[in-house]
């Protein structure tokens, strides 16, 4: 075992068969980027990762890979063909290191003709922890056999197979023998690590929409417009997150699709068992960042309250970011109604600004400029603005759900970034994964993301550059 790492974390994802992907291992440091050609698979291993981070939450496969991936189908590999009874699928898996040591964790996932997880391995200290095995495929089951080295070598009993076998462990295996308490500690070791994933994909035309109290363009698929290259359509950049989905109906609300993957039905299907799709009291809080960044403004108006310090290393940061002086960033209250709204491109007088239900909307000080709404930014702006955002905060700060049985010390948030340098121009990028550097040192958070230039990590330590396709 290895005692000295008391932070469980991904170090490893393994693409065996996945998109674009067969037999791809991708080792992970504290920040690693993805670069590569258009179609290199850079979203893809992101999908993957986020895919494996919902099931550890206790979300249902079919919430999880319908949220990221669209469909079943579109993790299928590129010309993969089905067998003689029809079926397809594709595995997936990761290594989480921490004080279990080294834990893989691999999956087989049918996709075709019904969704479901026909395969599972977890391995560590020199023993297979877990395994299971579709047994009757007219059953919603696979059978599961579990480490015991009691009486008994190993245990067997079904499970769910539309749900992580690892995660449901803690709630099945009682931990008299040795070999059971290396089974929990491992399972307990994945589980921590794959739930303190938030993937962040800032989007500027809602912001915009949320910062001038309109819909923002919710409905679009994200681009940036003029200021660089559009995410639209298919890409892992517009979709929100199951959270997001989950306030407004989306596929796992009772009786949605969440359940519609095949013709079986299971009991409870519908609803989840993690975090991600649960629509709770703390994830409609606008006090936690949302995926999309949305409510920016109001969890300014939190974070430069709680600390100061962390607040004025974010406006430093933005300073070097931005055009034009930057002395201040902070979030007042917007007149209702916006009768008092200024017209577009234009500053605002410091220290203007009135109550009432509009809320609070998040401006710049420009000094003797006034104040200049951060909706009135560039795109580019406004992605660095919130990524920076993210990565000097905290779960307590994002619409995520970590363990919280785990002491936060013990735990070891990783942000995920698809086109973490979209729409912003090589200063801009170089200057956030600067920043992303100097965070992902203090080990309380890791990055994984992906970026057009690789060239704007270069010559900073500590930034692993991974390129795809080559």
């Amino acid at each position: 075992m290895n005692t000295e790492t008391v932070r469980p974390a991904v170090t490893e994802l393994r693409l065996s068969a996945f998109k674009t992907h067969r037999g791809v291992t991708l080792p992970l440091t504290r920040l690693t980027l993805l670069s590569g050609e258009s179609g290199s698979g850079k979203s893809s291993a992101l999908q993957a990762y986020e895919i494996l981070a919902r099931l550890g939450s206790g979300e249902s496969l079919a919430r999880a890979v319908g949220e990221v991936a669209g469909s079943p189908a579109a993790c299928v590999p590129a010309g993969a063909r089905p067998d003689a009874q029809g079926r397809r699928g594709f595995r997936i898996g990761c290594t989480v290191d921490g004080p279990a040591g080294p834990v893989s964790l691999d999956l087989a996932v049918q996709a075709e003709p019904e969704l479901r997880i026909v395969g599972e391995r977890l391995s560590g200290g020199g023993e297979t922890l877990l395994t299971t095995a579709l047994t009757d495929p007219d059953r919603p089951t696979v059978q599961a056999a579990w480490h015991t080295a009691g009486a008994t070598p190993v245990t067997r009993a079904p499970l769910p197979d539309d749900r992580l076998g690892t995660s449901l462990l803690p709630l099945r295996v009682a931990g008299k023998t040795a070999g059971q308490r290396l089974v929990l500690a491992a399972a307990e070791q994945v589980v921590v690590a794959l739930r303190s994933a938030f993937v962040c994909d800032p989007r500027p035309e809602v912001m915009r929409g949320a910062g001038t109290g309109g819909t923002g363009g919710a409905g679009q698929d994200g681009g940036c417009g003029a200021d660089g290259a559009a995410g639209a359509g298919s890409g892992a950049g517009v979709r929100r997150s199951g959270r997001e989905a989950g306030l407004r109906g989306g596929p796992g609300k009772p009786g949605g699709a969440a359940g519609s993957w095949g013709p079986r039905k299971r009991k409870g299907s519908g609803g989840e068992a993690g975090g991600w799709g649960r629509d709770t009291e703390g994830v409609r809080a606008e006090g936690r960042l949302r995926s999309s960044c949305d409510n920016l403004p109001a969890v300014l108006e939190r974070t430069s309250q709680e600390c100061a310090r962390r607040h004025a290393v974010l406006v430093a940061a933005v300073r070097e970011a931005c055009a034009g002086p930057v002395e201040g960033l902070r979030a007042v209250p917007r007149q209702a109604g916006g009768a008092g709204e200024p017209p577009a491109g234009a500053a605002v007088p410091a220290g203007r600004g009135g109550t009432g239900a509009a809320g609070v909307r998040a401006v710049l000080d420009r000094g003797e400029l006034g104040e200049l709404p951060v909706e009135q930014l560039g795109d580019g702006e406004l992605r660095f603005l919130a990524l920076a955002l993210v990565l000097l905060t905290g779960p307590e700060v994002l619409a995520m759900d970590p363990v919280g049985e785990v002491p936060s010390a013990h735990q070891q948030m990783t942000v995920m970034a698809d086109g973490m340098d979209r729409c912003m121009d090589p200063r801009q990028a170089r200057e956030l994964v600067s920043l992303a550097r100097r965070m992902t040192d203090r080990g309380h958070v890791r990055l994984l993301g992906t970026v057009r230039d690789p060239s704007v990590a270069e010559g900073l330590p500590g930034v692993q550059v991974l390129h795809l396709g080559a």
